[in-house]
């Protein structure tokens, strides 16, 4: 993969943004959009198994959480539309003209306003980012899970 390519996939904290629940062209989307086609109008069966499996009795929020998943319009936080509220590292990045915050010497940082969670990610990300640089982290990264 090319750095370009591997640039516009991973936002300059260091999460892939195509593998975000929003991101419009994204594996979770297009799984959520195929399973509802699948599902169709499962509503009735739901109602009736839940008779006799309680489980089923939650169909209806399952099935708004999945119409949810299935409506990502997200273009990746290179272009402007970061979904984590107040986020700073897009703005401040794009601001000092960097890819990566690990490439600012004032990092880390204040201004991404995460939640210690997240934070403590972005750090790790930035720092393995700096070791083996963008193209080992995304060859590191690709294959696991966004949500960990």
């Amino acid at each position: 993969m090319t750095y370009e390519k591997i640039n516009k996939s991973l936002a300059p904290c260091g999460l892939n943004c195509v593998k975000c629940m929003a991101y419009a062209e994204g594996d979770i989307k297009r799984h959520a959009a195929e399973l509802t086609r699948l599902l169709g109008s499962f509503d009735i069966y739901a109602e009736r198994f839940s008779k006799f499996a309680p489980v089923f009795a939650n169909y209806p929020s399952f099935k708004e959480l999945l119409a949810h998943f299935s409506s990502g319009s997200c273009r990746g936080c290179r272009a402007g539309e970061c979904i984590y509220p107040n986020c700073g590292v897009g703005p401040c990045t794009r601001e000092k003209g960097i890819d990566f915050c690990f490439e600012c010497g004032e990092f880390p940082c204040e201004k991404s306003n995460f939640d210690p969670h997240l934070k403590e990610r972005w750090i790790t990300m930035n720092e393995r980012m700096k070791e083996i640089g963008p193209e080992g982290y995304w060859e590191e990264t690709k294959d696991q899970p966004r949500y960990r």
